[in-house]
């Protein structure tokens, strides 16, 4: 099938390529779900390799009891920015990543509804998260942890600028992923296909859909938490001041309301992921599609009902204790029942041992592990004994790391030859799969132990002859493994968008939509309209026999008039916008009100002018009709 090369006017000139699409200036303004997509994924890997040295020095420091890698002082900077950097900047921001570049790919839409709005998501996030890693050269970086318990953040505890950086970095950030949680909630609501019912919708998207309702309950309340912690060290209030009165227990509680459906917020993009995966090289359609949809719409309501399993050990008392012990046990069943269904995806299919399928196996395996330390942890009394132990980092690790990391990685061999138009290596990924599973497990299984004979979280050092050194050691020797794993992924990456094997528009002999387009799939997205009758629409038009359906004509969906499609223009809006907020909040930190007032008004200024900009863009010609081999 070849398609007439389209022709783009803009300004009533015609020219035969994009020329918005070139130069640096068009990154900085572009409002294209796919561009913004890829540097969603591409900063969030970046943050990840940060966040991987970090780790790297925590467990060279722990090798054995002597080592002198870091002070302590260091190292609780590093346990902190390591944390914040993977929950915050790296593993969220990759399911938002995904989720920017596929999901209008997925339900036959031509980008988000609001694109602009999704722009200035991605830069508040990004530049927030450059703020957070300027507190490296301008005093110190945040040393509180990655969830920051008061009283350890009020002026008196902690008087340096690090707190301010943790405080003003996540908050605009967190600015951002609310707005685009509300931007992918209106697209998948609003823009779907034709014949794409809510129970056609692909499970990837599902799970995008509940992950942005989550983010909208889940954020307002750490927002709020942010904002206090602000006010008192910027302003002198006292919201969590303990000499004044106030309770300190309240940061953990809004903390934790917000802090375990974040949990979930990663997991969910992950668990759609792997519902792609599987079906795909199982050769099957997914089983017990309506009971997968239904889990994942009771994860999001259960995981606002468990935040206080992470406080058992501050004295709620026992009936708290008991309730909180109880939705915990009861979030499990939905999360089963997704394992359960993607076994029997598998059970009887023709399994292509793929690179994706081979994360998406390990996948199965760690989170599974991962949750069952999550049951043992949701007893009060258990908790109570491993509670800050490493016992803890090590079921962390397992559900966030094993269960979210993993699926991610698969995610970006699956997709790859999608967003570049090239195939990765299947023999060096199979490899660095192996490797990098192994080196996890290396790392993480021992701390399970290490946390059973009482070695407690966020030390620096520890005492030698109490049992604890062959466990590190291994732990340790596990990080280089993984490290050599994640080098040789990176490896592959640059080998695939430089020598790798050119692929057509579905390589995989997909289901979903993303993959009728073409590879790497052009600015518009598709040109004709698609239209869907079935749950996996691609199949049915590849094989109607075995679906037992009858796909639509080719060209059944609306060709475009002479008008052409509209593409949505450039922006410099957004970016702008967040750089006010970001030098505003300097301004904050360094009690330059001035300064923060100017920066207040030109965010003003940049609100009336993206207002006023009007719809703009261009429009996309296409000479000739689409021609069928």
């Amino acid at each position: 099938m070849a398609t007439a090369q389209p022709t783009v006017t803009t300004r009533g000139k015609i020219f035969n390529r994009p020329t918005w699409t070139t130069g640096i200036g068009s990154w900085l303004t572009t409002v294209d779900h796919k561009r913004l997509g890829l540097l969603y994924i591409c900063s969030a890997f970046l943050f990840m390799l940060l966040a991987a040295g970090e780790a790297g020095l925590i467990r060279l420091q722990l090798l054995t009891p002597t080592m002198k890698i870091v002070n302590p002082d260091h190292f609780n900077q590093l346990f902190t920015m390591h944390g914040v950097t993977m929950v915050f900047l790296a593993i969220m921001p990759l399911g938002i990543g995904l989720a920017n570049y596929f999901v209008p790919l997925q339900i036959g839409a031509r980008d988000l509804a609001f694109p602009r709005l999704n722009a200035f998501g991605y830069w508040i996030y990004a530049l927030g998260g450059l703020m957070i890693y300027t507190s490296w050269f301008l005093g110190g970086a945040p040393d509180v942890g990655w969830f920051a318990y008061a009283p350890l953040t009020s002026l008196s505890h902690n008087p340096g600028l690090g707190v301010d950086f943790y405080m003003f970095g996540l908050f605009i950030s967190g600015i951002g992923t609310t707005g685009t949680a509300m931007n992918l909630i209106v697209t998948i609501i609003n823009m779907r296909a034709p014949g794409m019912t809510m129970m056609r919708v692909p499970v990837f998207t599902w799970m995008i859909l509940i992950m942005s309702f989550m983010v909208i309950y889940a954020f307002p309340p750490l927002t709020i938490a942010f904002i206090e912690v602000i006010l008192d060290r910027t302003f002198g209030t006292l919201f969590f001041v303990q000499e004044a009165g106030a309770l300190p227990i309240l940061w953990q509680h809004l903390f934790w309301i917000f802090g375990h459906p974040e949990v979930y917020i990663i997991i969910l993009p992950a668990f759609g992921v792997i519902s792609e995966i599987i079906p795909t090289f199982s050769r099957k359609s997914l089983f017990g599609y309506p009971v997968m949809i239904l889990s994942g719409i009771l994860i999001g309501f259960m995981g606002a009902a468990v935040w206080t399993h992470h406080m058992f050990t501050t004295g709620l008392g026992p009936v708290v204790n008991t309730a909180f012990s109880l939705t915990s046990f009861v979030i499990g069943i939905p999360t089963g029942i997704k394992i359960f269904n993607w076994l029997g995806t598998m059970w009887g299919g023709s399994i292509r041992f793929t690179t994706p399928i081979i994360y998406a196996i390990a996948f199965l395996i760690t989170f599974t592990l991962g949750g069952i330390t999550g049951i043992m942890l949701a007893m009060p009394t258990f908790d109570a004994q491993v509670h800050d132990t490493y016992f803890v980092v090590a079921h962390f690790h397992y559900v966030m790391g094993g269960g979210a990391l993993l699926s991610y990685l698969g995610a970006l061999y699956y997709w790859f030859p999608k967003m570049t138009g090239r195939m990765m290596s299947e023999r060096l990924g199979k490899i660095a799969a192996v490797i990098t599973v192994i080196g996890f497990h290396g790392i993480f299984f021992p701390q399970h132990i290490a946390g059973l004979l009482g070695m407690p979280r966020r030390i620096q050092t520890y005492p030698a002859g109490i049992g604890l050194e062959l466990w590190n050691a291994l732990s340790t020797m596990g990080s280089w493994l993984m490290g050599i794993g994640l080098i040789l992924i990176l490896i592959n990456v640059i080998h695939g968008l430089t020598r790798g094997k050119r692929v057509g528009n579905d390589p995989w002999d997909a289901r979903t939509l993303e993959w009728e387009t073409s590879s790497p799939p052009p600015y518009y997205d598709f040109e004709v309209q698609p239209v869907v009758n079935s749950l996996d629409p691609l199949w049915a038009r590849k094989h109607p026999d075995a679906m037992h359906v009858t796909p639509p004509a080719p060209d059944a969906g609306a060709k475009y008039d002479a008008g052409g499609v509209h593409i949505p223009g450039q922006s410099w809006y957004p970016f702008l916008a967040s750089a006010a907020i970001m030098f505003g909040c300097y301004a904050l930190m360094y009690d330059n009100f001035i300064l923060a007032i100017v920066c207040g008004l030109f965010f003003i200024f940049t609100i009336f002018g993206w207002a006023f900009e009007g719809v703009g863009g261009h429009h996309v010609h296409f000479d000739g009709a689409k021609e069928h081999a």
